[in-house]
């Protein structure tokens, strides 16, 4: 798993994204037991209480599920509903905004997808 503590988002919120990268990544896969939030304070020396609002977050997205006594699982269909989600913000942050820009600019939509097309191709 990766991760990396920056300034520009709570805690709590930068464990629920590693996990969800996680999962979109099939690092952790359905009915995958996750880090306890004990472990995440330990290894992040963070409260437990910070740690735990990050996963009650995907618990309350039903993205994970609690075992009692056990801890907690990837809930089933978590990496489509985190993919669903992920394109829904891609065309929110990234999308709209860019082709509102290219308006602005007098780019058309298929001068927009040659650009892509250029910057896939490294050019």
């Amino acid at each position: 798993m990766s991760f990396f503590i920056d300034d520009d988002r709570p805690i709590f919120a930068q464990i629920a994204i590693r996990v969800e990268n996680d999962i979109i990544e099939e690092i952790l896969k359905e009915e995958d037991q996750v880090p306890s939030t004990n472990q995440f304070a330990a290894y992040y020396n963070i409260n437990p209480a910070t740690a735990a609002k990050g996963v009650n977050l995907l618990v309350d997205k039903g993205i994970l599920y609690k075992k009692r006594g056990i801890g907690m699982f990837v809930a089933a269909g978590a990496r489509s509903r985190l993919l669903e989600d992920r394109k829904k913000q891609f065309d929110e942050q990234y999308v709209k905004p860019m082709l509102q820009e290219a308006a602005k600019l007098g780019i058309t939509s298929g001068q927009v997808i040659e650009l892509i097309r250029k910057g896939e191709r490294g050019q």
